[in-house]
């Protein structure tokens, strides 16, 4: 038997469930459709048209995306070296201090925005 064959058969089972729960809500599930629902949702703000000038947006919901971004992809890039760091040696350290170097960046704007005061 070809080694592939079972990736390809739980590869097609769970395709066979992803699109069968997706149609079993769309048969299943109620239709009761009203103005809120049908409504664009804007992170628990009330949509409103924009002004005239065009306005300002509130930041705050930006600066706290990006702090999760950042946080993000500096596990990614911290953990695998957490985890074998005695192999890559000086210059895994080396690299790790450049890359906290340059993290600092998006840290300092956002401290600086006030995107860590959460009063």
């Amino acid at each position: 038997m070809n080694p592939y064959v079972p990736i390809l058969i739980l590869m097609a089972i769970g395709a066979v469930l992803a699109l069968g729960g997706v149609a079993a809500s769309a048969v299943i599930g109620p239709k009761r459709y009203n103005r809120a629902k049908l409504d664009s949702y804007e992170c628990g703000i009330e949509p409103t048209p924009h002004a005239v000038g065009g306005g300002r947006l509130p930041i705050k919901y930006y600066l706290v995306a990006m702090t999760f971004i950042v946080f993000d992809i500096e596990v990614v890039f911290l953990y695998p070296w957490a985890v074998d760091f005695t192999t890559l040696a000086t210059f895994g350290l080396v690299a790790m201090l450049a890359f906290l170097a340059l993290i600092t960046v998006p840290f300092v704007y956002e401290w600086r925005r006030g995107g860590f005061d959460w009063v």
